[in-house]
């Protein structure tokens, strides 16, 4: 009955943003901009640490894998967003959201685990200096990311296997931009609050596991710091740390407010725009923070756009 009930539904409207066609006109430009400069500011890292070998450092290998994480993100839900503010009814098959919320959830997780890898090679590199290459070795890295990239897909599985197995009765109207997986969930005509318990319990291992680990190392990052000899290293180390836990802080806190906050105090529509800065803005502000605060790929990137040779790191 459930199989026939789903096989009956073929697309999903989305619903979107409820403001006034010129808007949504203002909103497509804003939305298209930003998304350029994602695709743009990603690909140039990519880039330049792919092609600097002095670049070639654990640090900027996951920084690298952030910027592909960030890029495959954007492109799984800014699309659908540009076609709705130019649409009257915009559609999304049903092969097309589940497979819109499968990669948002896998790229999601995904960086969640990412960022806590990248919180354990700031630490070793400070904490443990004399080892650090021998600690954080190609295989270990790669493994790393490995790991990272699977935690994310087991995660959108169990988290799309739940939601698409229920029930709809022709609900097929998403109160939302994108395939977000709360909006979804709520198409449900069946008790949906055993699943909503099992999608939280995910939520919070992929969520606070990495975060514990993130503020745990951090913790021991501050205090070796703080004890360095010279203001000069104090200033290196806190630098290197900074950008992250930028990203960090950004991140994890519209995750947290999207995932783990009660459905009472965010409205829906406030739901869609926290859902926009961490699909859109947060993919766009990666680069630049740590473009901005980093000497040796801001040299890099000289030496690629105007063939000049940069200084020595």
């Amino acid at each position: 009955m459930e199989s026939g009930n789903q096989s009956l539904l073929k697309d999903f409207i989305l619903l979107g943003f409820s403001v006034s066609p010129q808007i949504k006109i203002v909103l497509f430009v804003v939305f298209l901009t930003i998304y350029l400069v994602t695709l743009i500011a990603n690909s140039l890292i990519i880039t330049v640490v792919r092609g600097d070998s002095r670049l070639h450092s654990p640090m900027y290998f996951f920084i690298c894998n952030l910027s592909f994480i960030d890029l495959c993100y954007a492109s799984t839900n800014v699309p659908t967003c540009l076609q709705g503010f130019l649409s009257e009814r915009n559609t999304i098959t049903f092969v097309g959201c589940v497979s819109q919320m499968f990669f948002g959830l896998s790229f999601g997780a995904t960086q969640c685990m990412l960022l806590a890898v990248m919180a354990w090679d700031r630490y070793v590199a400070i904490c443990n200096p004399l080892n650090y290459q021998l600690i954080m070795n190609r295989s270990v890295c790669s493994r790393l990311t490995i790991a990272t990239w699977a935690v994310g897909f087991l995660n959108a599985i169990v988290h799309v296997s739940f939601t698409m197995t229920t029930p709809f009765c022709g609900r097929n109207k998403i109160n939302h931009a994108v395939c977000e997986l709360a909006a979804v969930l709520r198409l449900a005509c069946v008790d949906t609050r055993l699943i909503e318990a099992v999608i939280f319990v995910v939520s919070i291992i992929v969520l606070v596991a990495p975060l514990s680990l993130i503020i745990f190392t951090y913790i021991h990052i501050i205090s070796t710091i703080l004890r360095m000899p010279t203001s000069t290293g104090r200033h290196k180390a806190f630098s290197t740390c900074g950008s992250h836990l930028t990203v960090v802080s950004l991140f994890y806190g519209t995750a947290i407010a999207i995932y783990m906050s009660p459905r009472s105090l965010i409205s829906r529509e406030n739901e869609k725009y926290i859902s926009l800065i961490y699909g859109l803005v947060t993919p766009a502000l990666n680069p630049l923070i740590y473009t901005l605060r980093n000497k040796e790929v801001k040299g890099s990137m000289k030496k690629l756009l105007t063939g000049t040779q940069p200084a020595e790191y």
